[in-house]
């Protein structure tokens, strides 16, 4: 029996190397995010140079939204790989993010949220700048939309805060 459960254990570890490649289809998914983003740019760039962009600020916050989107996946990325797969070998390379290694799932889930807030919000703001072509009752989805988001944080927040605490006394 010992055989069989070393192997299968062996198995099971080993399996870990299939998540590889959605942490890889992240980094591709960054890349389709960096052609929108310069795509934008160009559009906000050549827009105010014509003086045909109607609302600048809508280009600039599309910006921010793909910044904000393509860090999260970053971050989900490496700490995803780190934690789930294996330790990348880059020593202390003097360009490794700070929180490169000390990312825990926790900490994952609430960068998450806590980034899915930060979108929410700009593409509310992107939203209440275009409210003249919006209803107050699309309007009202998109806040309490956000608002769900932003409780939802606190929940994680509050979870793992509890947790933290009530792993400390035992």
């Amino acid at each position: 029996m010992s055989k069989l459960e070393t192997a299968l254990e062996q198995l099971l570890f080993r399996a870990r190397w299939l998540l590889a490649p959605f942490f890889v289809g992240l980094m591709i998914a960054v890349i389709a995010l960096l052609i929108k983003f310069c795509k934008e740019l160009y559009f906000l760039m050549s827009g105010v140079i014509t003086g045909s962009l109607a609302n600048p600020i809508i280009s600039i916050l599309t910006l921010v939204d793909s910044a904000l989107l393509a860090s999260l996946l970053l971050i989900i990325a490496f700490s995803g790989y780190e934690n789930f797969v294996s330790k990348m070998a880059i020593g202390d390379h003097e360009d490794r993010p700070g929180w490169m290694g000390k990312v825990s799932f926790s900490d994952l889930k609430l960068k998450l949220i806590g980034a899915i807030v930060a979108i929410s919000a700009v593409e509310l703001l992107k939203s209440f700048v275009e409210s003249d072509t919006m209803t107050n009752a699309e309007l009202g989805w998109k806040v309490g939309i956000h608002l769900t988001f932003v409780v939802s944080g606190v929940l994680f927040a509050l979870t793992d805060a509890i947790a933290d605490r009530g792993g400390k006394h035992h």
